[in-house]
């Protein structure tokens, strides 16, 4: 299975609005506002300004087939007031303005396991660092720390611990037993 990659530019709205999949037919639902500060109508609404509105892309598409498979969204740490507001990620987070932050994941159903969320994580490395910035960060769950044995997908929208291991991250601390903060320097990284 091939997966392309894109930047989610005001033209693949559409193919955002795909990516969710059946959570697209709820203007409230997440649609990756979880971190975010907004004044608008509702969440859809508020993603769809900010993809219509950003100077770079706020996040990735995931394309097999040349269909639409997943999103991620990918931003400077500093824009995201539920990072920065978090205490229990500041206490273990550095203080750096050019870190970024990749905050949510969501892969099809038909897509899962498939191996698009990790393909979308590599390529969030790489548009990071060609972005400037010196980092990238995440809250994934670690799913062996979980007390149930099976997790929904929506319960892993921010990835999960083995995916972003596979993707050369590494632990710098835990705000709860399941939910490690994961960290890469961009610096350290070949191109």
């Amino acid at each position: 299975m091939s997966v392309l990659i894109h930047p989610a530019t005001q033209d693949r709205w559409d193919d955002v609005v795909a990516a969710f999949g059946s959570r697209a037919s709820n203007p409230d639902s997440c649609w990756c506002q979880r971190f975010c500060a907004h004044t608008t109508s509702n969440n859809r609404v508020a993603l769809q300004h900010e993809v219509e509105t950003a100077a770079i892309p706020i996040g990735l598409l995931a394309y097999v087939d040349g269909n639409p498979a997943g999103w991620t969204r990918v931003v400077p740490r500093n824009t995201l007031a539920g990072v920065l507001n978090n205490r229990a990620l500041r206490r273990v987070l550095d203080e750096d303005d050019s870190a970024w932050w990749v905050a949510c994941f969501a892969v099809r159903p038909e897509y899962r396991g498939t191996g698009v969320g990790t393909t979308l994580l590599t390529a969030a490395v790489k548009y990071a660092r060609e972005n400037g910035a010196s980092a990238l960060e995440g809250h994934p769950v670690d799913v062996d720390k979980l007390q149930s044995s099976t997790a929904s997908g929506s319960a892993l929208f921010t990835g999960t611990s083995a995916m972003f291991t596979t993707v050369g991250f590494h632990e710098i601390g835990r705000t709860y037993p399941s939910r490690p903060v994961m960290h890469i320097d961009l610096a350290t990284i070949i191109r």
